[in-house]
């Protein structure tokens, strides 16, 4: 395989998407890498990424490309686990406590830091809207989280994401109480379970 053909078969197998890291990897040098992204006019989307002009930039793909440890959380967790009806109104995501932050805050990204006895709990992977796949919290801590902080969210989308894991068929109830217990909040995830199952 010639070098452009080993740059395009790095895009196709990355939905569209080229990092420069992968490009090094393969032994092929910046220079002969910023031919190539030029001759096919891609896009820079962030420092090493660059896309096809036919592919959509996936904003959690390309954050959590640049921040591994980053794990989707709170509002973000529960739309991609499609408990809430409509999109996040900022991203939200978890960190291990010793993890700066700032970069992200800058984004206008709300960053959560977390013990390490609870950074990851409940961690799966999980497709975005474009395919990609991501790493955030799944249903069952989502809800945990949810009912940790309920204040911050508003009162409808509260009831919405409850309400929508309570009658769902894939819920894991054991699992949820797991999480409660690790989270210290048992008896609030308890008073739902009573009612609601």
């Amino acid at each position: 395989m010639t070098k452009y053909e080993i740059m395009t078969h790095l895009i196709n197998k990355k939905n569209g998407y080229l990092f420069t890291s992968d490009v090094e990897n393969e032994g092929i040098s910046r220079t002969y890498m910023a031919r190539y992204v030029r001759e096919n006019n891609l896009e820079k989307v962030a420092e090493g990424i660059y896309v096809t002009v036919e592919t959509w930039p996936d904003q959690l793909y390309i954050i959590q490309t640049k921040n591994p440890k980053v794990i989707y959380s709170g509002e973000t967790a529960l739309y991609l686990n499609m408990l809430l009806e409509r999109e996040y109104s900022e991203i939200q995501v978890s960190v291990p406590n010793d993890y700066n932050g700032w970069r992200l805050r800058e984004k206008k990204i709300k960053v959560h830091k977390e013990k390490d006895e609870i950074y990851g709990l409940g961690m799966c992977e999980i497709e975005t809207n474009f395919g990609n796949k991501v790493r955030a919290y799944n249903r069952e801590r989502s809800i945990c989280d949810l009912i940790k902080r309920r204040f911050q969210f508003e009162v409808q989308d509260y009831q919405t994401a409850i309400r929508t894991y309570m009658r769902g068929r894939d819920k894991d109830l054991s699992l949820l109480l797991i999480y409660a217990e690790k989270l210290k909040i048992r008896d609030e995830v308890m008073k739902y379970v009573e009612v609601m199952v």
